[in-house]
């Protein structure tokens, strides 16, 4: 500790650096933690088929399709297609299809 003018003292552990309740980490929030979105119930389900309309294309070349909003990569979809998919696994933020049939 140091003594300053006037008889203040000044500490690094009187709550001034990284002992707060705020700021990175603090108030019981941490970076890569448990997320709401992990113990939901997906909308999809392995196994089963989906009819979806692939709306744009991922950066590794597969359609994006969504249903409720959870995100489908399927194998091989072009934008603006429809189609019939066969869900082949579901991550907790996303899953993979494949096309079992082109719509019209």
């Amino acid at each position: 500790m140091q003594s300053i003018k006037g008889g203040a003292m000044m500490s690094y552990n009187d709550g001034g650096y990284g002992r707060s309740n705020r700021g990175y980490g603090g108030g019981g929030r941490r970076f890569g933690g448990s997320r709401q979105y992990d113990n939901t119930p997906k909308p999809v389900e392995t196994g089963k088929e989906y009819d979806v309309s692939i709306t744009e294309i991922s950066r590794k070349g597969d359609g994006i399709a969504r249903i409720e909003g959870f995100v489908i990569f399927v194998k091989n979809g072009k934008a603006g297609q429809n189609a019939k998919v066969k869900v082949t696994e579901v991550g907790q933020r996303f899953a993979i299809a494949e096309i079992v049939e082109a719509a019209s």
